[in-house]
């Protein structure tokens, strides 16, 4: 999933600073001493934060049109990031969800008799049904 937000930055206290708002996820702060470090930082800080949200269950943050965000001081930039969950949730997603599953009989007694761990390989799985379809 493609995200994009827009953020604020303001210049900081350290000269060629930056530090950046998001007005879409409240409490998201962050800084860099320079421009492309500042945005670089905004895209893991947000990715983040719309991790945290998704893990909990509930949606990303409906995002605002670029045109109604105002800085609050006048040398305030206002600017969009490009967020790529999918990624970032490969490389930094850690929370677990619990599946049912049904199948047949048979292939659970198959699967005990040879120790199959059954999430591991639902698990692999998908993965590999993900990968797949990302390479389409």
């Amino acid at each position: 999933m493609k995200l994009v937000y827009p953020v604020v930055l303001y210049p900081s206290g350290i000269p060629g600073g930056y530090t950046v708002l998001c007005p879409d996820m409240p409490g998201l702060v962050t800084e860099g001493r320079n421009l492309p470090e500042a945005l670089d930082m905004a895209v893991d800080a947000a990715s983040g934060w719309v991790l945290g949200e998704l893990e909990e269950g509930r949606h990303e943050p409906h995002a605002t049109n670029i045109a109604d965000v105002k800085p609050d001081q006048p040398d305030g930039i206002v600017t969009l990031i490009s967020l790529d969950m999918d990624a970032y949730a490969a490389k930094y997603g850690k929370k677990s969800v619990r599946k049912n599953v049904t199948i047949p009989a048979w292939l659970d007694t198959f699967g005990e008799q040879h120790g199959i761990n059954y999430s591991e390989v639902l698990r692999e799985g998908l993965e590999n049904r993900y990968r797949s379809m990302q390479d389409a």
